[in-house]
């Protein structure tokens, strides 16, 4: 596998300090940065290998696995799919979009952890709502929240994938849907989500700490239509769980469209869905470049993906589903090889000879500074 030319670890090598001296970010978004810099370098420590056919030495150094990292996510993303293949029904899928409002980002950044669980909850809540209302049954959904647009903006939105079935009052499995173009209509879907979500956000306790003029960013969500986006059913399974892995672990940018990173400048490329998906080229401060890049860096622990209804854990516990896949134990490196092709024991050289390990690489300790009397790490005090 080949490196980028550059990558969000060298905008972080290099204006992290300024960033961090500039815009002050929390202790948790320094530490998500220090582990994407640290990714796969030897400050991580590693494994030196040796290849068995033509001698060649290979240092392989370990990755951060952190879930922002735009280097750790590709077998993440290859094995949620097959895993998910195992409980997914055999029926047409809906891919629905819920988003809000631009008005509403400020209000997201004073709590964003409430935020995204308040999204979470009311989107479930009308898609449950519409379930029972138009065909009486106990609907399900897989829910995946992103937070970004392609220019690094704060664009939190909800991806959902509805199946065509339902779990009825009789405890029966039935189909739902008709034409198999749209499951629910999509007006109707809008106006309910901003009322369950504002009505949220209006009962919310921290709101008599909302300044006036957040109090004038609702009523100007209120004001505003809001939209669900939803579009025709897939076919198979394996399609609708191929079309959502894409959305699962993606990242707010990837480093291969990252273009240029000078002194004082990056460089990258996005997508104008404004104007046609028409590819632009956006070049901001290394500094604001990381601010933005850290309006998508969610809170600790917070769960991202979330399953719902007949799709839920809680409902696999209690009722029996055929599954489509029965998945042989296996290693990760096999099942890395399998899914997508990459053998991260082939020797990179002579392409023939398998690379066997000679000795472990320790990471390197490096003492942290603590700042006085919060004693907050300073995360990246090696950048």
């Amino acid at each position: 596998m080949s490196a980028r030319k550059h990558e969000i670890a060298d905008v972080i090598r290099r204006f992290g300090h300024s960033f961090r001296e500039t815009h002050q970010p929390n202790a948790w978004q320094l530490r998500t940065l220090d582990a994407l810099a640290k990714c796969r370098t030897k400050a991580l420590g590693g494994h030196k290998y040796a290849c068995d056919h033509c001698g060649h030495e290979h240092f392989s150094y370990n990755s951060c696995k952190n879930r922002h990292c735009p280097k750790c996510q590709g077998a993440n993303n290859a094995f949620w799919v097959e895993d998910r293949l195992e409980t997914v029904l055999a029926v047409k899928h809906y891919h629905l979009v819920f988003t809000l409002p631009e008005s509403l980002n400020k209000i997201c950044q004073l709590n964003s952890r409430w935020f995204y669980s308040q999204m979470f909850s009311s989107v479930w809540e009308t898609l449950h709502q519409f379930g029972y209302s138009n065909y009486g049954v106990e609907g399900g959904a897989i829910c995946v929240l992103h937070t970004w647009g392609q220019n690094l903006s704060l664009h939190p939105h909800i991806h959902c994938i509805v199946p065509a079935a339902g779990f009825t009052l009789a405890g029966n499995m039935k189909h739902i849907g008709t034409n198999g173009k749209y499951l629910y209509p999509v007006r109707a879907l809008s106006t309910v989500f901003r009322a369950k979500f504002m009505g949220a956000l209006k009962q919310h306790p921290e709101r008599r700490t909302i300044s006036r003029n957040h109090i004038a960013l609702e009523q100007s969500a209120w004001q505003k239509p809001w939209v669900v986006f939803c579009e025709p059913s897939f076919g198979k399974p394996e399609h609708v769980m191929e079309y959502l892995g894409q959305y699962v672990h993606r990242i707010a940018i990837s480093n291969q469209r990252i273009l240029k990173v000078t002194d004082s400048h990056v460089t990258f490329r996005y997508k104008d869905y404004h104007h046609n998906k028409q590819s632009k080229i956006l070049r901001l401060t290394g500094e604001e470049f990381l601010r933005r890049f850290c309006l998508h860096i969610l809170p600790r622990r917070f769960v991202k993906i979330r399953y719902y209804g007949i799709y839920s854990s809680r409902f696999r516990s209690q009722h029996k589903t055929d599954k489509l896949v029965i998945k042989a134990k296996e290693e990760p490196v096999e099942r890395l090889k399998r899914l997508t092709g990459f053998d991260a024991r082939q020797c990179p050289v002579c392409k023939q000879g398998k690379l066997m390990e000679k000795a472990v690489i320790p990471r390197i300790r490096s003492p942290s500074y603590v700042y006085p009397k919060t004693g907050l790490i300073n995360y990246i005090s090696a950048i």
